[in-house]
């Protein structure tokens, strides 16, 4: 792991930028651009991401961006990759960097083609669990009895489980990190690098305003879900899985700390501890834990 003296000291991610305070969007974003040197076109659909990097003439990344309509960031990132092989460019990196609305639900289909298609080019989805620059309604990735503008007695569903639906096209590189482990961000971005084809990061994004937590507390919060297994590291080359040495510790449930820590700090999951303590529905968010470590190890290992 890359030791944060030995981390690009160039900025990517401006000042001045339109981001929400204590948006972790941010951290993702400097991280990521740092691990790519800047050899980048930055395709963004609709999402908090086109906001942040500021309206036009302005921009909020120095880099090239290329902003298009919410369902066709991917098909996009196919048509500026082919562009570049036309040009004779074979290193500037395409990357699409999208909310989980624009993957989960709206981008799916475009990501499935260009991944059948074997376009070389990253795909980042940073999630945040929510339609956060819309008004945080519900979304695909939101999680089981999560509070939304849309689920106000809590969602019924559970997330979608996209990361297995993405393994199924088989891309060359694919791995899942979090804000809250920048260090283990930057290597992964830069390992992106050395693959040619498709490759695809989920990314644990916590969102102050739509989880409705204290700003100053998104470190916090991306390291419970990792501590109470909510949330894995993992990475998987071709057909080789890694588990990230963050979430090893907590492959065993009894090591992890109680789920309650992680629901407590976000006033979405209040509901779940008014007027007291809701035992059964608290059960069903860590069965559906469990139930996604049994198939990630189950599917991969």
């Amino acid at each position: 792991m890359v030791a944060t003296k030995e981390m690009p000291l160039k900025e990517y991610v401006l000042k001045g930028n339109a981001a929400c305070a204590g948006c972790q969007d941010m951290v993702a974003l400097r991280h990521a651009h740092k691990a790519l040197e800047g050899d980048v076109i930055q395709v963004v659909p609709a999402c908090c991401t086109s906001v942040v990097q500021s309206l036009w003439p302005k921009s909020g990344l120095g880099i090239p961006v290329l902003n298009t309509a919410f369902m066709a960031s991917a098909a996009t990132a196919s048509g500026v990759k082919a562009a570049l092989k036309a040009k004779g460019n074979d290193h500037t990196i395409v990357m699409v960097w999208a909310g989980d609305g624009g993957t989960f639900d709206i981008g799916i289909q475009a990501l499935s083609g260009a991944f059948e298609r074997r376009t070389d080019f990253l795909y980042i989805c940073y999630n945040n669990q929510v339609y956060s620059n819309t008004g945080t309604q519900r979304s695909g990735a939101t999680p089981l009895h999560a509070q939304t503008t849309t689920t106000w007695f809590g969602k019924t569903e559970p997330e979608k489980m996209l990361d297995f639906i993405v393994a199924a096209h088989e891309p060359v590189y694919q791995f899942t990190a979090n804000t809250s482990y920048p260090r283990d961000l930057f290597d992964k971005f830069k390992k992106a690098r050395e693959f040619e084809g498709p490759k695809f990061g989920h990314i644990f994004l916590p969102c102050p305003q739509a989880w409705n937590y204290p700003v100053e507390k998104g470190v916090e919060i991306g390291k419970l879900a990792v501590e109470t297994g909510y949330w894995i590291q993992w990475e998987r080359v071709g057909d080789e899985f890694t588990l990230g040495m963050h979430s090893k510790r907590f492959q065993d449930p009894e090591k992890r700390k109680p789920i309650d820590e992680f629901l407590k700090m976000q006033g979405r999951f209040s509901h779940l501890f008014r007027p007291k303590r809701d035992d059964k529905k608290i059960k069903e968010i860590e069965d559906f834990i469990q139930h996604r470590w049994d198939m990630l190890l189950r599917t991969f290992t």
